[in-house]
């Protein structure tokens, strides 16, 4: 069933109804503090002695707390007059309790500002700009030029640079090479070779599936992903950046034959599965191939075994050429009420030196942002990374930048479209349908950012 344009039209009307009165709050409230749109609470903040105290927030706190805490303890060498307070914040509760500091206070100087967080933050006016600084910086030039792109592009539209990316949990095929030698196939890194892997690892009788798709959480991103790699088209919005290419027609041709799969050549229960339900069905050695990042490398060699099984790039398309959609891009952030903004950037510059995003990667197990870190020795014996890297740094992928920037882009992309795309896979919804009601939506949207923009 095709989204109709009124029922987009109704649902959008609601949320910027919402938006307008959340706004018209905000703006009495800031008002009343003395807000001049400068900042939390007003708070333009400071460059400070480029010495003393800084506050660190980490927005995956627990699963790189080790790791951070090492970085600390060697820039407070490097750096005996700066101090460092760590803060170690569940990546599940990061963006809520920042936007709680934004409106209330208590922000740090500097923290963890990932692609998909950034628009909200820079809406409100929370971050500093760092082009200036990373120009003048010994990171000039040396930082992944996608993964730059990628953080400018979502942190509102207008170009600036508002974090300084750390790493990209790049887009992974893992496949079973046992199997795949076992049924005399060559490695999937076409599409062709792919779609006739998926086939032939194929025997329902046996129980025994030649992929695994993402049908619940996230799975939106593995379609978009699918839908560009396969199409080859580079860019999410047409030459005069109104209306998206979701439902090019090269698209719609590309969701078909990837929707196709499900239960022809992959369980029934991956309608509902979301990552650690997918991952946890490969690692159980009957799937051939799955999509994922470079965060569950660890997770298969602990499954299977390094001899086992690969991970490569995505597969690259009838052109020779791999696209792929924005990859996960992590990065670190001043925030623009710090008292201590030349100590804070201090911090980002020691962090994302090379020799620094060398050993958060490595314990990461990602691609470096860093692009002599990128080369280091450590990468070499993890080769999905090593290939992600090489991928990123050699001209091969052409990144389309999803717009982040949109304030309605995560609900349209995950409440509104993943319960859609689960009856595409059902067959209650054609692919072209689903792509059509999604382009409605975002069309709408990009115009109502793009009057908002001025």
């Amino acid at each position: 069933m095709k989204i109709s344009n009124r029922s987009s039209r109704g649902t959008r009307a609601g949320r910027t109804s919402a938006a307008v009165a959340l706004g018209a709050v905000l703006a009495l409230t800031a008002t009343a503090c003395g807000d001049d749109g400068s900042g939390a609470g007003g708070d333009k903040g400071a460059e400070g002695s480029g010495t003393g105290k800084i506050v660190f927030w980490d927005n995956n706190g627990g699963i790189r707390t080790a790791v951070w805490k090492e970085i600390i303890a060697d820039f407070e060498k490097a750096n005996p007059d700066i101090d460092v307070e760590y803060v170690g914040i569940a990546a599940t509760e990061y963006q809520s309790k920042v936007d709680t500091a934004i409106q209330g206070g208590g922000l740090p100087d500097v923290g963890g500002v990932g692609a998909a967080m950034l628009a909200g933050f820079s809406a409100q006016n929370a971050l500093e700009p760092l082009d200036d600084r990373l120009a003048k910086s010994s990171l000039s030039g040396k930082l992944n030029k996608d993964m730059v792109e990628s953080l400018k592009a979502a942190g509102g539209g207008d170009g600036t640079l508002y974090s300084v990316p750390t790493s990209a949990n790049n887009g992974v095929l893992y496949y079973r090479t046992d199997l795949f030698d076992k049924a005399g196939l060559d490695a999937p890194t076409t599409w062709d070779k792919f779609y006739e892997a998926a086939e032939k690892l194929t025997d329902e009788d046996k129980n025994e599936f030649g992929y695994t798709i993402r049908g619940g959480s996230g799975s939106i991103a593995q379609a978009l992903d699918a839908m560009y790699g396969q199409s080859g088209i580079t860019s999410f919005w047409s030459e005069d950046k109104k209306t998206t290419t979701v439902n090019d027609p090269k698209n719609v041709e590309a969701l078909e034959k990837y929707a196709a799969l499900y239960k022809k050549v992959t369980p029934a229960a991956d309608v509902n599965n979301d990552f650690a339900k997918m991952v946890a069905q490969w690692d159980s050695g009957t799937i051939g191939m799955v999509n994922h990042n470079l965060g569950s490398y660890q997770d298969h060699v602990k499954a299977l075994g390094v001899e086992k099984f690969r991970g490569i790039p995505q597969p690259v398309g009838a052109s020779g050429k791999r696209v792929q959609v924005s990859n996960p891009v992590d990065g670190l952030g001043v925030f623009k009420s710090s008292k201590n903004k030349e100590a804070a950037w201090k911090f980002i510059e020691f962090a994302t030196s090379h020799e620094q995003n060398s050993k958060f990667n490595e314990s990461a197990g990602q691609v470096p942002a860093n692009t002599e870190a990128a080369k280091d020795a450590w990468i070499q014996k993890a080769e999905p990374t090593k290939l992600a890297a090489e991928a990123l740094n050699d001209g091969s992928t052409t990144i389309v930048q999803l717009p982040y920037y949109l304030p309605d882009w995560n609900t349209l992309s995950k409440s509104e479209s993943e319960p859609a795309f689960q009856k595409v896979l059902l067959g209650e919804t054609s692919p072209k349908d689903f792509l059509d009601g999604l382009a409605d939506k975002l069309n709408e949207a990009q115009a109502e950012w793009t009057e908002q923009m001025g």
